[in-house]
């Protein structure tokens, strides 16, 4: 076994260690504080609903914002990104003390708070799991995923017990308050390092076609648009556990405070346990069995839930349920960073937290109306329904497997040489590739190209056709655009390895030396005799082959 397969292996590297560990304290303080506002709702007196809307506030900025941070994650410095949520995440949690000390809460601002901490969270997932893959090498990246879920529900075993202590003990205020204290190490690791900074040969993507892009590459990558189905559904039937589990406690097992925190911590032990177990799963199951196993298991920890009037049998069902949520989640995380560029991985994973968190929000909403209308059991049971239909759901979407993929820059690209004065946003550029291709070849020739298609749409090519000449049946014309210059250098730059093989079939067909390109730029007729007019060039870079990007 190589030192790169060693479970633990990604501890070798200190700044992964630094912040792993000062993760572990602020996920800490993170579920002391749920477990404070939970409870601290419950103590108000406010309904099944709202009670279960404390999970939603959190969750729904993920789903709302999620996008945003990652596009500026994609773009900007990932450290700093991080740092500044973090900052804003801890004065949230001391307004939030200061105000429950002072007696001023109520249900409604209690919300307002969970959510604006929801928000530094949104900030901060797709900055930190986007610099996963700065701390570590490719080949320990699902390793240090792993550890990252071991070390959250680590915190989740023991912070809810920790938590309900802290409540029953001194007091909700007194959760909020330790949690403020446990973003300071965080917050110290993050400003004392100091990362390589990427190269940067382009100017950042503006807000809104980045994020743009990050939808259109996650529509147009069919293993990632399944995974974030998956999630959604996930989230949504998994949610039920967490969002009833307050009432879990007090309701079916007659607990309090302490007893919902020993709940919360039986979850976080199996999760634990999930997580351990996860390696020698993966090597034994495939990626859509063992995320199947994960549903039906969930399915019987909701179920068990809504039965158990026991509270060491609840426990052991929630423990099941964390086991699963890990298997599940850290599958489809992995799924999701090996299956992106790095270009786009902050959004792609963007959209993964908002698909799998939105499911969350919407599964707490549903699942707390459900209990208010039929009451607590009822809604985990429907739930557990949910989820053995999310298990059947990859008979028809199962996930993609990930082996062979090699998703590195291609580089074989170099901006061409041109005689125009072409500037960054001077456009639209309209490119031709001329093929000829033999007619025995005309069938593998439209196969291959539906993916050319494909990939081209996908890192941002508009408007693609495929056109063969009236004159001469063997002659083809690839053609596209982008709406500007450096849109049209962005769009080469991410081709992959992974697309290297539909490049070198195409440059295979082509008959003759290479396929002749032409790039233009659309200009409409009375423009100054000044400004850049219509340029074609024939391809001339001999370090450049059309058939790779052009």
């Amino acid at each position: 076994m190589t030192e790169g397969s060693v479970p633990g292996s990604p501890f070798r590297h200190r700044i992964f260690l630094a912040v792993w560990i000062a993760s572990l304290a602020s996920n800490l303080g993170g579920l002391i504080q749920s477990v404070g506002a939970a409870w601290l709702m419950t103590s108000l007196g406010a309904s099944a609903d709202l009670i279960a809307l404390v999970q939603a506030s959190n969750t729904l900025p993920i789903m709302l914002f999620s996008l945003v941070a990652g596009a500026i994650a994609d773009n900007f410095d990932r450290r700093k990104l991080m740092l500044s949520a973090q900052l804003f995440m801890f004065v949230v949690s001391v307004s939030l003390a200061v105000s429950t000390w002072l007696g001023v809460i109520n249900p409604w601002l209690l919300l307002a708070f969970t959510f604006l901490v929801g928000c530094g969270t949104a900030f901060n997932g797709p900055a930190w799991q986007s610099l996963v893959g700065e701390m570590v090498p490719r080949e320990e990246l699902p390793q240090a995923i792993t550890l990252n879920s071991m070390g959250f529900n680590i915190a989740r075993s023991v912070g809810p017990a920790l938590g309900g202590l802290i409540v029953a003990s001194v007091g909700a205020f007194a959760a909020f308050a330790t949690n403020a204290v446990s973003y300071v190490g965080l917050v110290s690791v993050l400003a004392r390092w100091k990362p390589p900074a990427r190269p940067r040969t382009l100017p950042p993507e503006r807000l809104w076609p980045a994020m743009a892009a990050g939808i259109r590459y996650v529509a147009m990558s069919p293993g990632l648009w399944t995974v974030l189905l998956r999630g959604a559904c996930f989230g949504f039937a998994a949610g039920s556990v967490q969002a009833l589990m307050p009432l879990v406690a007090r309701d079916l097992v007659g607990g309090g405070p302490l007893t919902f925190g020993i709940l919360l911590g039986g979850f976080g032990a199996g999760a634990v346990g999930g997580a351990f177990l996860s390696r020698r799963l993966r090597q034994a199951w495939s990626l859509e069995t063992l995320t199947r196993v994960a549903f039906l298991s969930f399915a019987v920890s909701a179920g068990v839930s809504g039965l158990s009037r026991s509270t060491p049998l609840t426990t052991l069902a929630m423990a099941l349920g964390g086991a699963s949520w890990v298997l599940a989640l850290s599958s489809f995380n992995a799924t999701v960073q090996l299956s992106s560029p790095r270009w786009v991985l902050g959004r792609a994973l963007a959209l993964y937290q908002m698909a799998t968190f939105g499911g969350m929000a919407l599964g707490s909403w549903v699942w707390g109306a459900a209990a208010e209308a039929y009451g607590t059991a009822d809604a985990l049971l429907f739930s557990a329904v949910a989820l053995a239909a999310g298990a059947a759901l990859g008979l028809r979407f199962p996930l993609p497997e990930i082996d062979g993929v090699d998703l590195e820059p291609l580089n074989r690209w170099r901006e061409p040489s041109i005689q125009v004065d072409v500037r960054p946003q001077t456009g639209p550029v309209v490119i031709t590739i001329e093929y000829v291709i033999r007619p025995e070849d005309v069938g593998r020739f439209l196969a291959v190209m539906a993916e050319r298609r494909r990939i081209r749409r996908r890192d941002g090519a508009r408007h693609w056709s495929l056109l063969r000449d009236l004159e001469n049946d063997r002659v083809w014309i690839e053609r596209y655009q982008t709406p500007t210059w450096v849109e049209y250098v962005r769009h080469n730059q991410r081709m992959t390895k992974s697309d290297a093989a539909v490049s070198d079939e195409i440059r295979r067909l082509h008959q003759g030396d290479r396929p002749r390109v032409r790039r233009t730029i659309e200009r409409q007729p009375g423009w100054p005799h000044t400004a850049p007019t219509v340029a074609s060039h024939d391809m001339a870079e001999p370090l450049t082959d059309p058939t790779r990007g052009a």
